[in-house]
């Protein structure tokens, strides 16, 4: 059995004590959710003092940590992934797939899917993990981008620091379907209630103004803009 295959096993850690409902134990949903979201936020203690920050990330189900891996990249001046290696940090992320109204505010959600893990990092050194990683970020955001970029610059590897956190210690829970009204409010009526469902979409691609008019779109690039 495939790590992405293997039961998703929370810890007490990661169990979900409210909506217990909607959390999920395939490590595929895991995946689903890591796969839709484009933006994570990092959880760490800097100081004393709790930070949380948006990034992008990737990962890899085979990578070399229990569980998998997922990669974080930034600045070797950035803080809060120096310092994170030293204690356990929080990534989580969040794909909203509709807004639920229903007939009271109490009863409003959104349709949603999300994942937390937990765990202790540790500093990428090997070059060719570091590398690996890289790639694995820059395709997340844009699948197939790194095999049309130069190689990194010893400069630019120098001020990056690269972090793996094991994909071990997750839960994930989502939220699907219709507003769940109190049978009083549903049976009084006269109030519209349903679901307005939210997906990304890509605008025409721009090509920016120092390149080259004979330089065409790659395929990649068109392929996220539908052609």
């Amino acid at each position: 059995m495939s790590t992405q295959q293997s039961p998703l096993s929370p810890t007490l850690r990661t169990t979900i004590a409210r909506g217990r409902a909607r959390a999920r134990t395939d490590r595929k949903d895991l995946a689903d959710v890591l796969g839709a979201a484009r933006v994570c936020h990092l959880g760490v203690v800097v100081d004393g003092t709790v930070r949380v920050l948006p990034t992008v990330f990737g990962f890899d189900f085979n990578g070399p940590d229990r569980g998998g891996t997922l990669y974080l990249h930034g600045s070797v001046a950035a803080r809060s992934l120096v310092d994170a290696p030293a204690a356990d940090i929080c990534v989580t992320m969040t794909v909203v797939d509709g807004l639920v109204l229903a007939r009271s505010a109490f009863n409003h959600s959104m349709n949603y899917r999300s994942a937390v893990i937990l765990g202790r990092p540790r500093l990428v050194n090997d070059e060719t993990e570091r590398l690996r990683a890289l790639d694995a970020i820059v395709d997340h955001v844009v699948e197939g981008r790194s095999a049309h970029l130069r190689p990194h610059s010893k400069k630019e590897l120098a001020a990056t620091v690269v972090l793996a956190l094991p994909l071990h210690e997750a839960s994930v829970k989502v939220r699907e379907g219709d507003p769940v009204d109190d049978a009083r409010d549903v049976e009084v009526g006269g109030v519209w209630a349903g679901v307005v469902p939210l997906q990304e979409r890509a605008g025409p691609v721009r090509s920016a103004v120092d390149v080259d008019p004979a330089v065409p779109v790659p395929e990649h690039v068109r392929a996220i803009a539908g052609g």
